[in-house]
């Protein structure tokens, strides 16, 4: 059965069927090793073209989140048992997939006095031990009411810790009532403060209902709360039972507000429909790192 949605998606935001051999190969890779992966659960339009370049985004602690965002396709109910095995697996799946950048996720996981911080962790330091050269991106939750939690995951040195803002603080209460919009940026800040070096990268969706003058602010205090990275995509609709989409914005309206964060002083901006969190990560990093040295000198 179709689904019929307000709004025509326009022919900018069209992705092919993932059907190549590359995607099938690391699609079965992931099925063997029992990884969860955000491309999967959260229906990425990207994810033929990432699979095919064996690039995937590993979902940890499970596929079950405790919250109940609007925006949001991953399901949502009684989490999964947190399996200590899992840091080994996403280990190996490293290796075999000869990953130079990986990029791990996770649901939230209320239910776990750390929020899952400690597990984070783990998987940061068994990627360390069997790839030490592979570079390591993390998109963790808000560890809302996790006391420490930030601290633990910070110490395990990852690459670059991202937390997404997602959308503007006035949209908050219907697109994401079980977060705050102050203590993300606070978490994103906190990171900078504990670890220099580590880079720090938030992004937020398009789409919801924000205004431009909305989404500059955002700009602002990402960069109050010295965020390296910024992303902007769209917003795209999972099911008529999420929130509703208000617009499809236009890659030109993409192109100005990427102009304008830049001008914030963002060492990376990445601002186009179909850019996703870790959509191009690995690139994207190596760009980042060569900014930060060109902005030392």
């Amino acid at each position: 059965m179709t689904i019929e949605y307000a709004l025509k998606r326009p022919d900018w935001i069209r992705v092919k069927a993932p059907v190549s051999k590359g995607y099938q190969s690391t699609k079965q890779l992931i099925n063997d090793l029992k990884l969860n992966t955000v491309c999967e659960e959260a229906a990425c339009p990207n994810i033929g073209e990432c699979w095919e370049k064996k690039h995937a985004t590993v979902m940890i602690l499970g596929s079950v989140c405790t919250r109940s965002c609007a925006f949001c396709n991953v399901k949502t109910g009684r989490p999964d048992l947190l399996d200590p095995h899992e840091p080994e697996r996403l280990a190996q799946g490293v290796g075999k997939l000869g990953l130079e950048h990986v990029v791990i996720t996770s649901v939230d996981r209320d239910d776990l006095p750390d929020g899952g911080a400690g597990h984070f962790a783990d998987c940061i330091a068994a990627i360390r031990k069997s790839a030490p050269n592979t570079t390591i991106e993390i998109l963790t939750p808000d560890f809302l009411k996790k006391d420490g939690a930030v601290e633990i995951v910070v110490a395990a040195k990852p690459d670059v810790y991202n937390h997404n803002i997602e959308t503007v603080p006035s949209l908050y209460k219907s697109v994401r009532p079980g977060a705050r919009y102050f203590h993300s940026l606070n978490l994103l800040h906190s990171v900078k403060k504990i670890d220099p070096d580590i880079f720090t990268k938030s992004g937020i969706m398009l789409g919801l209902g924000e205004t431009t003058e909305e989404v500059v602010q955002v700009m602002d205090d990402l960069r109050a709360a010295n965020v390296d990275f910024m992303t902007i995509g769209q917003y795209l609709q999972p099911t008529t039972r999420h929130a509703k989409i208000d617009r499809y914005a236009t890659p030109e309206e993409f192109k100005y507000l990427e102009r304008v964060a830049r001008t914030k002083g963002f060492l990376m901006v990445a601002s186009s429909p179909l850019t996703r969190s870790s959509y191009h990560a690995g690139d994207d990093f190596r760009k980042m790192q060569a900014a930060r040295v060109s902005k030392a000198e």
